[in-house]
């Protein structure tokens, strides 16, 4: 976990070692006036997102264009501090991408962390360098230690987000404008001294794409290798439930896309770096209320839902899922020893299943959903069926869709064999695997 940060400010902005993120904000006075020092950039990022929104929406009406899945398309978060227990267990999933996050307040640990990444072999990694009001504030202490994490990681490491959850005060950036001079400054390291090393941002959370915008729109001289969003839909419930009455994960990634096009400073390249569900009755390890937490059966299912509404956008290059092992949102509990729980099995059959794959075709009728593609590695073809908060008889909808299971493999999201005469298309994922 984090080390206790050094400065005054930073004090203020404690951890939370439960739910692996910063705690809100208690001293009011300190937060207003942070607020009101920022206020010429709230204005700014409320009309930016009135001039760009409009036109983004046209782009995104017009949208067809897809980019095929990376190899890397699934990505798992790992931690230090969860221990050398995680070596097995990705090996156990088969995980061939991972995502480490590295704290600026813990630069005295920085070989530790070294040796902790090292440990994973040639695993592809994303590492996140996760800032603190020290380094915010203090541009020529943050040049002189991101220079020596470039130079200590770039032997494992090609890609770093610079910087998360930027649109949240509680993680130490108070508008977009602070987090573009960090930012700025982080390239400017790069530009001269590492010139192959790729920098994603700007790490904006949840779908509120004013601060997207903003960051994206603006006029410092920087520019982004590729866009990374923390992209959680959990308040929604299940993936396929909309926000607004349109926008579903699938359509968030879109515009979202459509954002990053029309923005000329990234590419179109769009990671996922974080997302997941809370589970209920982990308090206090659930990062959120009771209210938003689920059951671990609906966790299972909505871990392979999200990924398969991603997928079939066909414009994201990884999903990074928040993570591997945590009591209040992780596919292992870790409160009584480490138990693996529905989801990690589901997680372990869909690389199998759904790694490196090519997209077909996508199809919605009512709440049934269809997702059809072919592992380009295994030379197998496979349709993924389910539903969202309905049951049909899996025999009627072949019928009705005309599609043969003949020769072909039936089973449910953890690889358990199903007969087609009593399956059923449920909230619960069917594999059909050619």
């Amino acid at each position: 976990m984090p080390a206790p940060k050094p400065s005054s400010e930073d004090d203020l902005h404690p951890w939370d070692h439960y739910s692996d993120q910063p705690r809100i904000i208690t001293d009011r006075a300190y937060k207003k006036r942070m607020k009101r020092k920022h206020l010429k950039d709230y204005l700014l990022t409320f009309l930016t997102s009135c001039l760009v929104f409009p036109l983004a929406l046209i782009a995104w009406l017009l949208n067809r264009k897809v980019e095929p899945s990376s190899a890397h398309f699934f990505s798992l978060c790992v931690n230090l501090d969860k221990g050398e227990e995680q070596y097995s267990l990705v090996e156990e999933l088969n995980c061939k991408s991972l995502q480490v996050r590295f704290f600026l307040s813990e630069m005295d640990r920085i070989d530790e962390y070294y040796q902790f990444l090292a440990g994973f072999g040639t695993k592809e990694i994303l590492l996140v360098v996760v800032q603190d009001r020290q380094h915010i504030g203090d541009h020529q202490l943050l040049a002189k230690d991101i220079a020596r994490v470039f130079d200590v990681f770039s032997s494992l490491v090609k890609q770093f987000q610079i910087g998360t959850t930027i649109n949240r005060s509680k993680w130490g950036f108070f508008s977009v404008a602070e987090y573009l001079k960090f930012y700025q400054v982080v390239q400017k390291v790069r530009d001269q001294q590492f010139k192959s090393l790729k920098l994603l941002g700007p790490s904006v959370i949840d779908f509120e794409y004013p601060y997207l915008i903003r960051a994206l729109f603006n006029g410092f001289r920087l520019k982004f290798d590729k866009v990374a969003a923390l992209l959680y839909v959990d308040r929604r419930g299940a993936p396929e439930n909309p926000q607004m009455k349109v926008f579903d994960t699938f359509n968030k990634i879109t515009l979202l896309h459509s954002i990053a096009r029309l923005s000329p400073k990234t590419s179109s390249k769009l990671l996922l770096t974080e997302a997941n569900w809370p589970l209920s009755n982990t308090a206090p390890w659930a990062p959120t209320s009771e209210t938003e937490c689920v059951s671990e059966s609906d966790y299972a299912n909505f871990i392979l839902r999200y990924h398969l509404q991603v997928l079939a956008t066909q414009r994201v290059e990884s999903v990074h899922w928040h993570q591997l092992i945590a009591p209040g949102y992780g596919l292992v509990d870790s409160r009584e020893g480490l138990r693996k729980r529905e989801a990690f099995f589901v997680y372990k059959t869909m690389l199998d299943v759904l790694g490196n794959v090519e997209v077909h075709h996508y199809q919605k009728q009512g709440e049934v959903y269809k997702l059809a593609c072919k592992n380009i590695q295994s030379n197998r073809d496979v349709i993924v069926l389910w539903g969202n908060e309905v049951e049909l008889p899996l025999l009627e909808y072949l019928k009705q869709e005309n599609i043969s299971v003949e020769n072909k493999k039936l089973m449910d999201k953890s690889a358990v064999t199903l007969n087609q005469i009593t399956a059923k298309i449920s909230d619960s994922p069917i594999y059909i695997i050619g």
